[in-house]
């Protein structure tokens, strides 16, 4: 990826399993300055070294995203970044079942409080950077999901959660670029990680990390605001989130899913 030379400086949320990892590592070789965060200290400081021995300078630092004075400070303090990937996300299918309330405040806080306490420092950071070499100040790329356009009712404040942040990115994207940064709604259809690998459900078009960071980091690459894959997925997406609500319900009943992607 010939544009990646424009990226020197990245920053990488939830960088120590999954697609995060991938990212990092496909971000890594030589000149590369990488900004990794995680909760595990061990299975990030792995993925930090296997950056390192691709070329790359990293710097891992164990963060919950939902901390915002110290993803300020990190993000404030991590000096030039070209791209930052809000990528640290959790999910909680139920299966059909009540979607417990302490489920759903965890996962909006995660996965909206969080991306608004990496992006919102991130912006004003980039705001002050002078343009690198692809005549932008940064680009900010918000991982999000397929499941963005359908409400399953298996997996609710899942579905919602990813729904805001592709949403925000998107809109934020148009006013952003005249500050001269880029933003970025990644909608990933399901990737082996760690997350999927706990559903008991058929995951059409399944595709390791690897394959998906670089078709994220293409998408990044290309200047595409809405990088969703793989195509045959996006577009059942859409259709089933185009349906009329009880029409939908009554399909979700008939075939419940057990958990997300």
């Amino acid at each position: 990826m010939q544009a990646m030379a424009a990226w020197r400086h990245v920053l990488v949320t939830g960088a120590s399993s999954g697609l995060g990892r991938a990212l990092a590592l496909a971000c890594a070789g030589p000149g590369a300055v990488l900004h990794l965060s995680g909760r595990d200290a061990a299975r990030l400081e792995a993925v930090a070294e296997a950056c390192r021995a691709a070329g790359a300078e990293a710097h891992p630092r164990v963060f919950d995203v939902r901390d915002a004075a110290g993803m300020a400070g990190w993000i404030g303090g991590a000096g030039r970044l070209d791209l930052i990937i809000a990528n640290a996300g959790i999910s909680a299918g139920t299966g059909g079942a009540v979607e417990p309330a302490s489920v759903a405040r965890g996962v909006f806080e995660t996965n909206v409080t969080g991306v608004l306490n990496t992006v919102l420092p991130a912006l004003e950071a980039m705001a002050g950077q002078a343009p690198g070499p692809d005549g932008l100040r940064g680009r900010v790329a918000v991982i999000a999901s397929l499941a963005a356009f359908v409400a399953a009712p298996g997996a609710p404040a899942y579905c919602a959660s990813k729904a805001a942040v592709q949403r925000w990115a998107e809109a934020l994207d148009a006013s952003e670029r005249r500050r001269g940064i880029r933003l970025h709604a990644v909608c990933p259809g399901y990737v082996r990680t760690p997350m999927t690998d706990r559903n008991a459900f058929p995951m059409p078009f399944l595709m390791p990390p690897e394959e998906a960071a670089r078709r994220t980091l293409t998408g990044i690459a290309a200047g595409r605001t809405r990088i969703a894959y793989p195509l045959p997925l996006y577009l059942g997406a859409r259709l089933a989130g185009a349906l009329p609500p009880g029409l939908r319900a009554a399909v979700f009943n008939r075939f419940p899913a057990k958990g997300q992607g």
